[in-house]
């Protein structure tokens, strides 16, 4: 195996035994035949779409299949080997139905590799699947290291691994039943020029354009999300537990917690969000559930410890799942869903056309056992994405004219469990007393529970919600820009220091590229996919740089 893709990537330069994260070589070469498999699709429905022919149409089963099998793929979010062999089959599938309608059409096989050199390529659309050890034998021709140059390789991985981060936000809205075909499209066209030989240049451009739809992808999530549970609001959230038996729920996917909200109404069970699924409480319409007790927890990395003393069952929407140690009582407790998977965990599958998923064996379980005990007390408040504070931006920019604020800091992204991540825990603790946080992504653990105080009455760490949030601070600097009339965003007193884990904060930092943000800093570790070359053009156009000293 060899992955670099996050921020734990072994000696900041790549696993290639197992993963820090925890998966086995087994799964991540699985992983690498999974994405090879999946560009293979790409370029097939590339051409289809490059006909313009209304007869020759890409199902959208095809697309949200393709979203699912790249979400599976990213960091923490799927550890089962047998996951991954059954949409590996199932790709197989696909790209026979696929061709049969091309072949239809006229498409043949030498038409949907025109352009490409690495002949291996064409394996992707013969390979029968009768014996899954051919692929995974062939690790360095379909994963990471198939490219040899290390420039190129490095720009190919920051395209990849953005438009997984796409997929996943994308999942995320079609559960919502907002969808945009142009989004697909996207995708996989890039996925297909992922396997031509492209130059620098042209894979510069497609890292902007990644960026681009990044944009697309969040604010559509952003409509999915207020249009069905309306716009998050300033909420203090309770960080202490009640006397009944709970259930937890951990990750993104704000549709699942509606079917778990619904089906546990009445039952005497509780559910408590953890991580990532803590913004959840900002949304008005979830505010409705009176069982919807409150956050337990800190971020993901700290799960062993709070899954332990929670006693009900976990639920995970998506990543980010640690694998439990031997000791783990917790263990049986664990249930996943949508991309989410591990061995041993009861997998709740996808929901039905107009139907709910079906949570019962969690509730019934739940019943069973005891209430969460109690590791923390007090609240904390939240609830900053962009329709909140344009209603205060008015206010905000009294202070920031008054010398009030001085400066906002963006510290946006994931948290880790690696040592160096308390920097941003100090670095919270320095910043001066009129400076203001802008947070959103899981990074807030590391501050959130700070006194670091208010200005005037609005608090010094301003939470937007999850990673996907982080578009509330681009449309709240657009905001800022045209209240004070200056020519250019990055003439406003903001400061990127964002903290980076998986694939997700990387379509986020590409995002805010392609939108002409610049001089934006990311820590706690460069990526290890961004070869020094790459890292000193990307440092030169766009001021990209390394954690600020503290």
């Amino acid at each position: 195996m060899f992955c670099y893709q996050c921020q734990e990537s072994a000696h900041n330069k790549g696993c290639t035994v197992n993963g820090v994260c925890g998966k086995t070589g087994e799964v991540a070469i699985l992983q690498d035949a999974t994405l090879f498999m999946i560009r293979g699709i790409s370029m097939i429905t590339t051409k289809m779409r490059e006909r313009g022919d209304k007869d020759i149409i890409v199902p959208n089963s095809v697309d949200r299949f393709v979203c699912n099998a790249l979400f599976m793929t990213i960091t923490n979010a799927n550890f089962n080997r047998v996951d991954f062999f059954k949409v590996i089959t199932e790709a197989v599938k696909v790209r026979d139905k696929l061709l049969h309608t091309a072949e239809n059409h006229g498409i043949k096989i030498k038409d949907i590799l025109s352009g490409v050199t690495d002949r291996y390529v064409e394996y992707s659309l013969k390979w029968d699947g009768e014996d899954i050890t051919e692929l995974m034998n062939a690790a360095d021709r379909i994963g990471v290291m198939r490219t040899k140059d290390e420039d190129i390789r490095s720009l190919r991985e920051l395209v990849m691994y953005g438009i997984k981060g796409i997929a996943a936000y994308a999942e995320h809205a079609f559960n919502l039943n907002h969808e945009d075909n142009s989004i697909y499209s996207f995708m996989q066209s890039a996925m297909a020029d992922l396997n031509r030989d492209l130059s620098t240049d042209e894979l510069t451009r497609l890292v902007l354009a990644t960026g681009e739809n990044g944009v697309k992808v969040m604010e559509l999530l952003d409509r999915a999300n207020t249009g069905r549970y309306g716009n998050p609001e300033i909420t203090e959230v309770n960080l202490g537990v009640r006397g009944n038996p709970g259930i937890l729920i951990s990750g993104h996917d704000l549709r699942d917690l509606e079917d778990l909200l619904k089906q546990t109404e009445g039952t005497g069970v509780d559910v408590y969000t953890h991580s990532e699924m803590l913004p959840a409480h900002y949304y008005p319409k979830f505010k409705r559930y009176k069982h919807f007790a409150g956050n337990y927890g800190g971020a993901w990395w700290q799960q062993r410890t709070d899954f332990e003393s929670f006693n009900g069952p976990i639920l995970f929407t998506t990543n980010c799942i640690v694998p439990p140690l031997p000791s783990a009582s917790y263990a049986k407790r664990v249930f996943t869903t949508g991309a989410a998977g591990f061995p041993g965990f009861p997998h709740i599958p996808h929901r039905e056309e107009g139907k709910m998923k079906d949570f019962s064996q969690i509730i019934e379980l739940a019943k069973s056992c005891d209430p969460p005990k109690e590791i923390e007390t007090g609240k904390i408040t939240g609830g900053f994405a962009h329709a909140q504070v344009e209603a205060l931006v008015g206010k905000i920019a009294d202070a920031v004219k008054s010398g009030a604020i001085r400066r906002f800091y963006v510290m946006s992204g994931c948290d880790g469990r690696m040592k160096n991540r308390e920097y941003y825990t100090e670095f919270a603790k320095r910043l001066p007393k009129d400076t203001v946080i802008l947070t959103s992504g899981c990074a807030k653990y590391r501050y959130n529970k700070l006194p670091l105080g208010d200005i005037g009455g609005i608090p010094r760490v301003l939470d937007a919600g999850q990673c996907n949030d982080s578009y509330s601070w681009a449309v709240i600097a657009f905001k800022l820009k045209e209240i004070f009339g200056i020519e250019s965003v990055n003439d406003l007193p903001i400061t990127f220091n964002i903290a980076w884990y998986e694939q997700k904060a990387v379509i986020v930092l590409l995002a805010l590229l392609s939108l002409g943000f610049k001089d934006i800093h990311v820590g706690p570790t460069i990526p290890a996919f961004l070869s020094p070359n790459i890292l000193n053009v990307l440092h030169g156009k766009f001021g990209l740089d390394g954690v600020i000293q503290i």
